[in-house]
């Protein structure tokens, strides 16, 4: 079974893994001549289904509580399970609140509890809830390790190359926005990565806003990501001044050290969504697309390459948002 794939994204890349890891025959094309530049590399790399399910649909946490195990397994040492701390200022515990009312598998912590989990935002902070069973990577080590790993297994990846060869049993498309034959709509997310050797954070932690709420993920090397922005918007330009001085005063106001951060990096990535927000699995016959993981692209993408493989493969199961367009 040859399987040729559109994209070198998250989704493409899983896909790639299942199918490679099942035994099939794979080659991934790519237009850009490097992994570096798409949506998925600037992704924040939480895999946080309890938390999404505050603003998704029950789907996304079935989907994606299995996420973190599957990245585990594919790349070792890449997933840190440390869980998800979720705060508010002392103006805004409301909507705290509503978040704990919306989602599930949490504690409730207080001053101390917090001052304990992150140590450097002791006393800052009266309530937090914190989501034990959730977990974080690094999008762009990710990518770069899962790339390694499928040409070390003999998958074929071409970069400056669309072209899709007619040997091929199956296509796949997995270019996300680019996919313009799809009922998609672009939701823009733009973010930052400072540098302060001032604080330490083990963990992701979302400080929410009745307006903006972002995270702030820890990276390697003094490194932080902050984001994102949700903008009903597909142009990929570079991002806000008004953005940028949101996404910087949100993360003033979980510390004050990063007042005095280097701004290392600056970037915007444009995210594909279908009306309801959920990715889908589609088949035409030979053709087969993965496309709509919206702000879920780490999170969802191994439940969606999954349900790919399956269908590619012959095996019935795990269809859940697989739907196929027979003509």
């Amino acid at each position: 079974m040859k399987t040729f794939i559109r994209g070198a994204g998250v989704a493409g890349l899983t896909l790639a893994h299942e199918l490679a890891m099942r035994g099939a025959d794979v080659t991934v094309v790519e237009k850009r001549r490097e992994i570096a530049g798409n949506a998925s590399w600037q992704a924040g790399g939480m895999l946080a289904p309890w938390c999404e399910r505050e603003s998704a649909e029950e789907a996304v946490l079935t989907l994606g509580r299995a996420a973190a195990d599957w990245w585990d397994a594919a790349l070792p040492g890449h997933v840190s399970r440390r869980g998800t701390l979720v705060l508010a200022p002392a103006r805004d515990t409301g909507e705290l609140e509503r978040f704990g009312r919306r989602t599930s598998a949490f504690s409730q912590l207080g001053v101390s509890e917090i001052a304990v989990l992150e140590p450097a935002l002791a006393g800052r902070f009266g309530r937090g809830l914190y989501f034990a069973g959730e977990a974080h990577l690094d999008p762009r080590k990710a990518l770069l390790a899962l790339r390694d790993k499928l040409l070390g297994i003999g998958v074929r990846i071409e970069f400056d190359r669309w072209a899709v060869s007619a040997a091929a049993d199956i296509e796949v498309d997995c270019t996300g926005i680019s996919d313009r034959r799809l009922e998609l709509r672009g939701v823009r997310g733009e973010m930052l990565i400072l540098r302060t050797g001032e604080i330490s954070l083990t963990r992701p932690v979302r400080l929410l806003h009745p307006r903006i709420p972002i995270y702030v993920v820890p990276r390697t090397e003094n490194l932080f990501m902050v984001g994102a922005t949700m903008i009903e918007c597909d142009a990929a330009g570079p991002i806000t001044a008004r953005s940028a001085m949101e996404l910087l005063g949100a993360a003033y106001a979980l510390h004050p050290a990063f007042g005095e951060a280097e701004l290392v990096e600056t970037g915007v990535g444009v995210r594909p969504a279908f009306a309801d927000n959920l990715p889908r699995v589609e088949r035409d016959g030979r053709h087969i697309r993965i496309n709509g993981l919206y702000r879920h692209g780490f999170l969802l993408a191994p439940a969606m390459a999954r349900q790919a493989a399956d269908i590619i493969l012959g095996n019935p199961a795990a269809k859940e948002l697989a739907l196929e367009a027979h003509r």
